[in-house]
């Protein structure tokens, strides 16, 4: 197939590009680190003729820094994505796979004593400054233990990036819909690996944790290190898109899954493996914490290995060990 990939020289893109190669698909690359932009559809209808399928990975990324992030988080994900479906529907290409993310989830799921499945609102600010971290039951507000959340789950985004993946996810059912085309919408959870940004606030953690080591100094661990997440790695993402490009369209909607590695760990647990592999600095937990952020967030990436076939390969211990050297 003929496949276009939109942000190819990015951190995700660029792996995407190379399993897709490695597959024998042709790819065309649209990235605006080579002067391409999504927004723009004059170079969407120079470059799409001839494309099978889409998939789309350019996107600001992060948490950002704080509301002056707004306009761009809106313009390049939610502008971008309505720019690309416009085109693919003027050029009749019927297939998206697009990068989404654990983040529409908002806070993960959680089991109550008392009264089952919940999903904790926002966490208020004097329990946070107060070091009470975990969320307590919405009903009756008894602790309540963290669980795997599944594609079926209420969204409920948290902060402007999360917002934006979610318009994006939107977007893609109703151009599927309307056209009766096939969205595949991967999840991703946190996704580490060889080429991930560096020195950015909008890098994610992994990064933020190994440029502390890098410097000599010992990564910060907001709250306290405890917080879940699921961490899985770039190979296994770029995997997880060459499956979804190889799976049955399902005509007429979006259909999601979680990408990930189906084994939670810490963020404490995976600041220590980066510095353990680097002879430290130890990791400095530091009790602050920061408002878009949730507690816990768990994926069950079984709907993926079901439908998809995907499993992810590259365990914990061997991923950290190389990503703290790449």
């Amino acid at each position: 197939m003929r496949v276009m990939v939109t942000g190819s020289a990015g951190f995700i893109g660029g792996h995407v590009v190379e399993v897709l190669e490695a597959a024998g698909h042709d790819v065309v690359g649209l990235d605006l680190r080579t002067g391409a932009d999504v927004r723009d559809a004059g170079i969407l209808d120079r470059l799409l003729p001839g494309v099978d399928l889409v998939v789309h990975q350019a996107a600001k990324v992060g948490l950002g820094v704080d509301v002056s992030d707004l306009p761009d988080y809106a313009s390049v994900n939610v502008y971008g994505t309505a720019e690309l479906l416009a085109a693919m529907a003027r050029h009749s290409i019927g297939r998206l796979v697009l990068a989404s993310s654990m983040v529409i989830y908002g806070e993960g799921c959680y089991e109550c004593a008392e009264h089952g499945q919940v999903r904790p609102g926002p966490r208020a600010v004097p329990d946070l400054e107060q070091g009470r971290f975990d969320p307590r039951c919405p009903r009756c507000g008894d602790a309540v233990r963290s669980t795997a959340i599944g594609e079926d789950a209420p969204p409920d985004p948290r902060n402007a990036y999360a917002s934006s993946k979610l318009a994006q996810e939107h977007l893609a059912a109703n151009w599927a819909r309307e056209t009766g085309g096939s969205a595949a919408a991967l999840r991703y959870h946190n996704v580490y690996g060889p080429r991930m940004p560096r020195d950015t606030p909008y890098a994610g953690v992994a990064a933020i944790f190994r440029s502390e080591l890098a410097a000599g100094r010992a990564p910060k661990v907001f709250e306290d290190g405890r917080q879940l997440r699921d961490f899985v790695h770039v190979r296994d993402v770029a995997r997880a898109n060459l499956a979804a490009v190889h799976a049955t369209p399902r005509h007429g909607e979006l259909r999601a899954w979680n990408i990930a590695s189906g084994a939670p760990r810490s963020v404490g647990e995976m600041a220590g493996a980066l510095a353990a592999e680097r002879g430290g600095p130890d990791p400095q937990v530091t009790g602050d914490y920061r408002l878009g952020d949730v507690r816990h967030i768990v994926a069950s990436p079984e709907r993926a290995r079901r439908e998809l076939g995907f499993r992810a390969e590259v365990g914990f211990e061997a991923g950290m060990k190389e990503f703290a050297w790449s």
